[in-house]
């Protein structure tokens, strides 16, 4: 590990086929942010924010059980990426918990909560209630 790298608390690879980590996606958790790498010469990474994390959605399509895996669907306030994905991990159930353990520490530590997150993922639509009519209700 470099001197300037962050403490990892977890890492690990999207899989492939038959759940084989030959992919050049990395995820990685730290105690405040998820981190997405990807790429092999030209690389991108993605940081969001564990506080701004607002849902998570546990995905188990048949062809990632049969090897383990699972993806993990993020709805955040993260302009850049609303909606994430961590696609075909291995043990997906304990990186919820872990994702859950350190959501709520950050939330704690900004002074966060559910009603702070309130439409996480929802855009509005300003034109939906305009052509309501109140006669309709008769």
């Amino acid at each position: 590990m470099a001197k300037n790298e962050p403490n990892y608390i977890w890492r690990d690879r999207k899989r492939t086929f038959l759940g084989l980590p030959w992919s050049f996606t990395v995820y990685y958790l730290t105690e405040t942010k998820l981190i997405r790498r990807r790429g092999f010469f030209n690389i991108e990474e993605d940081e969001i924010d564990l506080y701004k994390i607002g849902d998570k959605k546990l995905l188990l399509p048949f062809a990632q059980r049969l090897v383990g895996c699972g993806t993990i669907q993020l709805l955040s306030r993260d302009i850049d990426n609303p909606k994430t994905e961590i696609r075909s991990i291995k043990k997906p159930r304990e990186v919820m918990e872990l994702l859950d353990k350190y959501i709520n520490q950050e939330r704690d530590r900004y002074g966060t909560r559910g009603r702070d997150l309130y439409g996480v993922g929802v855009v509005p639509n300003p034109q939906e209630n305009s052509d309501q009519d109140d006669n309709d209700f008769i």
